[in-house]
């Protein structure tokens, strides 16, 4: 690997005004080439203190912004691990326009191996967008991506895998967003081009004053190009599903004219599913499946059953809809509404 040549600015701050200052001007300070590692502190009432790292890399000639952003759940490692590898691998002297990369957004939830949630207030941090900025150190960090971030980019890519008990098909996603059209496209193009197999398309229904509750949601409620990758698995690191989120961001970035590199292109074959099926559990208990994600299923074909801690059988779960599975628990423990299987198909 090239060594690069870059600047490193390191700034810890408390949440507030002097963190907006510390990144807006990591973000605008110079032209490039330059790199600049940030990380920013929160803290909050209940005495709680976690921070954010972000890297800025700014090209050599002006462009457009594109954010990544892994470890909004801490046990989704390739996602982590792809990041920290572009970081490292992009030179700023052949880029174009500006990257900013969360390499990890919940690091409480990283460095505590919690799967969801920050081990210190509690809370999931894809569940809590656009945030409080008098909330809990989850709240805050939500908060400040949504001020701070989002605005400023043109693309942002969550990047996600299976957590510690989830099956995955490796996927990339988009929402079918009606009121931003244009918007809506360009991520359409930029998925298609990923070299992703799995093109999904989410039906958007929010409202506009409804909670996105997700990062990359919250970055399509307002009209930016936004999409998300899902690969890696069962809290894993699969060296295929790192090399696979690299290519996808290597390839989206050519596509949009900021960096070249020559990876290897074979072509494309690319299945679109643009609908999608939820299974939930209704009973706790322990879960059995013969089924894994990228299977193939039929409406009404049993695909799994719950048993009490005896072994009786307590529920049989079906297939509502014909599919495939794009992802499912594949640990036995499930309690009451857990999302068990998801199937996705095309209309």
């Amino acid at each position: 690997m090239a060594k690069l040549a870059f600047t490193i600015l390191f700034v810890v701050t408390s949440f507030g005004v002097t963190a907006q200052n510390t990144f807006q001007e990591a973000f605008n300070s110079e032209t490039g080439p330059y790199r600049k590692d940030i990380r920013i502190t929160f803290t909050d009432s209940q005495n709680n203190r976690t921070f954010l790292p972000i890297s800025i890399i700014k090209g050599k000639n002006k462009g457009p912004v594109f954010t990544i952003v892994a470890g909004v759940h801490g046990f989704e490692y390739p996602p982590i691990i792809a990041v920290q590898r572009l970081m490292q691998e992009i030179r700023p002297d052949n880029l174009t326009g500006t990257l900013i990369m969360i390499p990890i957004a919940s690091t409480d939830s990283f460095y505590s191996r919690e799967p969801f949630k920050n081990a210190q207030d509690k809370v999931n941090l894809n569940r809590v967008f656009p945030g409080r900025r008098d909330g809990s150190v989850t709240e805050k960090i939500a908060d400040f991506i949504t001020t701070e971030i989002i605005p400023v980019s043109d693309v942002f890519l969550d990047v996600h895998g299976g957590d510690a008990p989830e099956d995955l098909l490796p996927y990339i996603c988009y929402y079918d967003n009606r009121n931003y059209p244009e918007q809506t496209e360009k991520a359409k193009t930029l998925s298609e081009n990923s070299g992703f197999e799995y093109v999904v398309s989410y039906a958007y229904t929010l409202k506009d004053d409804e909670p996105s509750k997700y990062v990359f949601k919250q970055a399509c409620q307002v009209g930016k190009v936004a999409l998300s990758i899902e690969s890696g698995k069962l809290g894993n690191v699969q060296e295929e599903a790192i090399i696979r989120i690299e290519n996808g961001v290597y390839r989206m970035l050519e596509k949009m004219g900021m960096y070249e590199l020559n990876i290897e292109k074979s072509k494309d074959k690319l299945i679109r599913l643009n609908n999608q099926k939820y299974i939930d559990a209704d009973a706790q208990g322990i879960f059995y499946s013969a089924f894994k994600a990228g299977d193939k299923v039929e409406k009404g074909e049993t695909v799994g059953y719950i048993t009490d801690e005896f072994g009786k059988t307590i529920s049989e779960l079906q297939a509502p809809v014909s599919g495939v599975i794009l992802y499912k628990i594949a640990t036995p423990p499930v309690n009451i509404d857990d999302t068990i299987m998801c199937i996705s198909f095309a209309e």
